[in-house]
């Protein structure tokens, strides 16, 4: 090898070493940024042909990236700081709900938080992206290979739409001993809540009155604003398997103005009220309880126990807070107490995660490379989890830097001596022809 490939080769090693240790200041400067990913500059012989067979020309550093190695989770007191623990990427967009396809990239920095309307944002300005569950909590048929049918999460812009009282039942006790008296007692007054159409809540009074017949009561039924529904006479058995069950109904009165309504089912115990607060009446159908069954209101001696009410139905909500699961779930919390599915955040599967190309924002798109994307369900398969309240740190471990920051170093100056030693040797022989 000639004095000028010698001085070749200690130029591309200059090169090389200067691209290396710019990979490692890389890692250093990142070493405490969510999500990182390690980077480096491998070494590779370069050579060319000549006349007289292969030269060496040096060495040339080839870069790349340690993205399939993950990073270790930290615990932080955001619900909606997510880790991914396992494979797999978030997949977020420049703009929320961003039309243009080629705006979406794939990250595992997962420090988000809302943004002014609710759309959740990561520290680099990047928006989470979910499929949308509908009102039934299904997601239907979605477009796994592709980002089309994703949507910006949102978490601060949902009202949960109230649903109407379908259907409720009671169930109590009543004391037998205050029956049967020649001057039976007050009644015994209980309320229970129902929903109307438009997600009101709205209340109904139960007046059981103890007659002066051993073990039969009446039953009536209003509204707090006074509209009596109807009254039922309700008798017990008082004796054998079933004492203490409801034994007949009788005395059926409807006393609601049209077009409200009542009327009773003898055979089921089954109230069915009409409730006019629309153009189209509420119709309700109440459990008291079917003759021999102990599932709704029994009346045994002792203590009168408050009737409990189970109804369908719920008022209008407004979200609280969200809940992420494993699963990449989103729930939504409502102050009615409801609970109910937002989104799901799928995960981003390559087939080779280190051929993603890197983007500003810690984040990736694809590449020839890395392959075909699958969007899966977190938590399935070989698919990673959603870790709710946690951050995924750097996978730079700082020694490791340093240490190869020295051995970069020293490798650079040994190539630095290369090129001042050919410098000599050239100027040596300029200076033969003196």
């Amino acid at each position: 090898m000639s004095i000028s490939n010698a001085m070749q080769t200690g130029v591309s090693g200059l090169q090389a070493n200067s691209t290396k240790v710019g990979r490692i200041s890389d890692n250093i400067a990142n070493a405490n940024t969510d999500g990182y990913r390690r980077t480096f500059a491998q070494m590779v012989t370069s050579t060319s042909s000549s006349a007289t067979g292969i030269a060496p020309l040096g060495v040339r550093a080839v870069e790349g990236a340690d993205i399939a190695k993950e990073g270790s989770l930290r615990p932080t007191s955001s619900a909606t700081d997510l880790g991914i623990g396992g494979s797999g990427f978030f997949v977020v967009s420049k703009n929320p709900n961003d039309p243009v396809l080629a705006n979406y990239t794939l990250t595992r920095a997962g420090a988000f938080l809302p943004d002014k309307d609710g759309n959740l944002r990561n520290a680099a300005g990047l928006y989470l992206a979910g499929f949308p569950y509908d009102s039934t909590g299904s997601l239907g048929a979605v477009n796994r290979t592709g980002f089309g049918d994703l949507e910006t999460v949102n978490v601060g812009s949902f009202t949960l739409p109230g649903e109407a009282t379908a259907a409720m039942s009671i169930m109590g006790n009543l004391p037998a001993q205050e029956t049967g008296l020649a001057t039976p007692g007050a009644p015994f007054i209980s309320t229970a809540e129902y929903f109307t159409p438009l997600g009101a809540a709205e209340q109904l009074q139960f007046s059981w009155q103890p007659s002066a017949t051993a073990n039969q009561w009446d039953l009536e039924i209003s509204d707090l604003s006074g509209t009596t529904y109807g009254t039922v006479t309700v008798d017990f058995n008082d004796s054998g398997a079933l004492a203490g069950t409801p034994l007949a109904y009788s005395n059926i009165t409807n006393t609601a103005p049209a077009p409200a309504n009542f009327a009773f089912d003898p055979a089921t115990g089954v109230a069915t009220l009409t409730i006019n607060n629309g153009a189209t009446p509420q119709v309700i159908d109440l459990t008291v309880g079917a003759p021999g069954s102990f599932d709704g209101m029994t009346q045994f001696a002792g203590d009168y126990s408050p009737p409990k009410f189970e109804a369908d139905g719920f008022e209008t909500g407004t979200l609280l807070r969200a809940e992420i699961d494993e699963r990449g779930d989103v729930y939504g919390i409502f102050d009615n107490g409801n609970r109910q599915l937002l989104y799901n955040i799928p995960l981003a599967e390559v087939t080779n995660p280190n051929g993603l190309l890197a983007q500003d924002g810690n984040a990736y798109t694809l590449s020839r490379d890395s392959g075909t994307m699958q969007l899966n369900t977190a938590s399935s398969g070989l698919t990673g989890k959603i870790v709710s309240q946690s951050l995924e740190s750097s996978n730079v471990e700082v020694a490791q830097e340093l240490t190869d920051l020295i051995q970069t170093q020293r490798a650079y100056s040994s190539n630095a001596k290369i090129i001042t030693t050919v410098d000599e040797m050239l100027d040596e022989t300029m200076r033969l022809k003196r």
